[in-house]
């Protein structure tokens, strides 16, 4: 018997990435429709450390066998800063999305065994930009998507290097996700990742005709956008 590993076969890591989306969109998004269905206190900072840990989890999981990007945005700029191959890239991002569509799925059934769930009006979580006058609106939601994305994944550039503490990526990378929800969860629920937005999105327009859809288009277009600077300027560093 070794306690040697073998290199992870490309099924497994698209699996890896599916799970850990499936489970990141079932917990952080869960945290927030099941808070507002049992009236729990849980409050912009639950929900924040949902997603947080959720990826801390995640990481120490699956890590090693895919990397655990179960974010797109995360994906596309490790192939930009040429981590990934154009192949795994692609994969990555279509076993994402199927992963998170499942966790919403999921989040679903479970929310709709409570007599008081309304998908109208308690959602699933999906991300959407307020147009009212109270509202964020159009320009801050998509500014404070890319910056915010761009934050989170400058620092998983930064917690994964062969020069970063060795076991702290996790931690590190969770935390920031924390911290960005924390800023963007009033302004747009908080994407940083268009799986995440694009799953719940899916579900609640199948089950109800809501605004999800019209609008997902800045959550896939802003994190992409904050990956990719991210990479760029990961790239300065590098030299």
């Amino acid at each position: 018997m070794t306690n040697e590993e073998t290199t992870p076969t490309p099924m497994a890591k698209y699996t890896a990435e599916l799970i850990g989306t499936m489970i990141l969109v079932l917990m952080g998004c869960g945290s927030a429709v099941i808070a507002g269905l049992t009236g729990s206190s849980l409050g912009t900072l639950g929900i924040a450390f949902a997603f947080g840990i959720s990826v801390i989890a995640m990481v120490y999981t699956f890590g090693r066998i895919s990397g655990c990007h179960i974010n797109p945005a995360i994906t596309i700029s490790m192939f930009v800063a040429g981590k990934i191959s154009a192949r795994d890239t692609g994969l990555y991002i279509v076993f994402q999305s199927i992963g998170a569509t499942i966790g919403a799925g999921i989040l679903y059934i479970i929310a709709s065994g409570n007599i008081g769930y309304n998908i109208a009006y308690t959602g699933l979580g999906q991300n959407t930009f307020s147009t009212s006058d109270f509202g964020f609106g159009l320009i801050p939601a998509l500014i404070a998507e890319i910056v915010l994305t761009f934050v989170f994944v400058l620092a998983v550039h930064g917690a994964t290097h062969d020069k970063a503490p060795k076991g702290f990526a996790g931690i590190a990378i969770g935390l920031t996700l924390t911290l960005v929800h924390l800023v963007g969860i009033p302004i747009t629920g908080t994407s940083v990742n268009p799986a995440r937005s694009l799953g719940p999105a899916l579900i609640t327009a199948i089950f109800d005709n809501t605004t999800a859809l019209s609008q997902l288009w800045l959550f896939i277009v802003a994190p992409i956008i904050g990956g990719i600077l991210a990479a760029l300027v990961w790239k300065i560093f590098k030299k």
